[in-house]
């Protein structure tokens, strides 16, 4: 399969499982085939070629997971155009900028967001087109309706072109050199600034082969997608290496809530979980932590015995909960907080912790959770990226800028080559702005961003990231951010103001309470870490679509 191109992995799986169930919202009730789904994008790519869409024209995509989100994407890359996802959480200004800047012909939204924009704002937009239902909301002038005529009759036009039905020998894509950008992905980084990452067939591939070849998903497997799609973890692991072997899909265009989730999973029961930190971060704090600070538990968990019995317990309560049929959950797209991951690593809950970036499509590491290495990121992938350590003297144990190369990597920031060619340089190595170390087994350890490091009196690195995995395990903090002011270490801390009311407190209980957070902060930290105060803010800190606290905001 690794000689086959990525467009040709997808005729030949879905031809291979053309009967079996594809795509389903949740809640629903309606189910798409390998058979419908490839149906659809030839309609699509009939529509696309009626309205003169091009090969590597752009189309941009912007709503929740959905069927018809799925659909459109495919229906995009499969034709060789050059797919634009837009988070849904944009908001209206920024959405415009990013499908003007990325010059999409053709847009698939949300009506209710649409609503709030000016079409005659998107200067290159030809058509939009809803993603509830099949319409045209918009047309630019010169069209003169030549889309809604189109729409109207395509269910004619399709019986027409396959008199004797849609068959497997009628999925047909075309032969695309995988040098070519198939996806143009915008950051929501924490440094202010959005950049279209350029991402080719051949960096998709990257990950849809090392997906396959690792059995994350199989012909016949379940999986709940409710990460958003337009992110590339999500994209990746949730729908292109799903649709490439014969996966059900379901996807969940909701606010992914605990009671939704466990619903979900309960119903679903998926065969993998791709998650983000904060999912088993709350079960930990809201759920676990709790029960665990009880007195009695505390003495069963000194007691060899028992405690086996009790982690049993707990490890059997968690998989049960994720619906019990899945071989791992794999936490990407943040670190996952050291106190939460050592715990469930002591139960022996079936996780592992990958590395990834959207210039990556997204992964650079990963290892099965039964050889997970505790406080690591995964093992670089094998045959498909190389990594190296930058401003080391000694890559295993000194930390120093991860830097990698190989499938994987992005083409370069759209219409930016100065973004470009500042994280990659004349070797092809992808600078990633994090820092780490790596073993000589090839797994990463990382320890913080290059741009948010401080770097103390006496020269010492401080990762403010390190002290904030401790900070947020504290009561009645929700969330940090270590600051330097002056020469002064400040954690900045919004409450958590659901436990301060569930235990009566009082406004004016905080400052002295939080006095005794720090004492028990800096007891735990290293001398030049400790913090010299905490502030007290009143709103919870600005944040990218992605939740990724928008730190460049607070650091002045």
């Amino acid at each position: 399969m690794a000689q086959q191109k990525l467009l040709q992995i997808y005729a030949s799986s879905f031809r291979q499982n053309w009967t079996l169930p594809a795509l389903t919202d949740f809640g629903s009730g309606a189910t798409m085939t390998y058979a419908d789904l490839a149906r659809r994008i030839a309609a699509s790519h009939m529509l696309f070629k009626a309205l003169g869409v091009r090969q590597g024209d752009k189309i941009a995509l912007m709503g929740k997971n959905s069927v018809e989100w799925v659909e459109i994407y495919m229906s995009a890359v499969t034709y060789g155009a050059v797919i634009v996802p837009v988070l849904q959480d944009f908001n209206v200004q920024d959405a415009q900028h990013i499908i003007n800047h990325s010059g999409s012909v053709l847009l698939f939204i949300t009506e209710s967001i649409f609503e709030n924009m000016e079409f005659e704002q998107l200067t290159a937009v030809k058509a939009v087109f809803s993603l509830e239902r099949r319409a045209v909301l918009a047309e630019a002038p010169g069209m003169d309706g030549h889309a809604r005529k189109f729409l109207d009759k395509l269910s004619d036009r399709m019986r027409r072109r396959y008199p004797h039905g849609f068959t497997t020998a009628d999925v047909d894509y075309p032969d695309i050199d995988e040098n070519n950008v198939a996806e143009i992905n915008y950051t929501s980084g924490t440094t202010g600034f959005s950049k279209g990452v350029m991402l080719t067939l051949g960096n998709l591939k990257g990950n849809v082969i090392f997906g396959i070849d690792s059995r994350l998903h199989y012909r016949g497997s379940r999986c709940l997608s409710f990460l958003p799609l337009a992110h590339a973890y999500g994209c990746a692991f949730d729908m292109l290496v799903p649709l490439a072997v014969g996966t059900h899909v379901t996807l969940l265009g909701r606010l992914p809530t605990p009671k939704l989730l466990l619903k979900a999973f309960a119903e679903v029961k998926p065969n993998l979980i791709i998650c983000v930190p904060l999912i088993l971060e709350k079960i930990y704090r809201n759920k676990l932590r709790p029960i665990l600070d009880k007195g009695y538990v505390r003495n069963i968990m000194r007691m060899p015995g028992l405690n086996k019995v009790l982690f049993r317990r707990i490890r059997q309560q968690l998989i049960a909960a994720f619906g019990g049929e899945f071989e791992e959950v794999i936490v990407g797209g943040a670190p996952l907080n050291p106190e939460v991951e050592a715990f469930l690593h002591r139960i022996g809950f079936p996780f592992t912790v990958g590395y990834g970036m959207t210039e990556c499509g997204p992964l650079i590491s990963y290892t099965p959770w039964r050889k997970f290495i505790p406080g690591s990121s995964g093992r670089v992938l094998p045959a498909i990226m190389e990594a190296r350590i930058d401003g080391s003297p000694d890559p295993e144990k000194v930390s120093g800028e991860i830097c990698v190369r190989g499938m994987n990597v992005m083409k370069g920031y759209y219409r930016n080559p100065e973004a470009t060619e500042a994280v990659i340089d004349a070797d092809g190595w992808l600078h990633t702005g994090d820092m780490g170390t790596i073993s000589n087994g090839n797994t990463i350890f990382i320890r913080g961003r290059y741009k948010t490091m401080i770097l103390s009196a006496n020269g010492q690195n401080i990762y403010p990231e390190e002290i904030e995995a401790k900070l947020n395990n504290m009561p009645y903090v929700a969330e940090s951010l270590v600051v330097e002011r002056g020469k002064n270490l400040i954690a900045l801390v919004y409450p958590d103001y659901e436990a301060v009311d569930r235990d009566k407190l009082g406004n004016t209980d905080l400052p002295e309470i939080m006095e005794k957070t720090r004492a028990e902060l800096n007891r735990l930290v290293a001398p030049y870490e400790r913090i010299d105060r905490i502030q007290l803010i009143a709103n919870e800190f600005e944040k990218t679509p992605k939740r990724s606290i928008k730190r460049y905001l607070y650091n002045a």
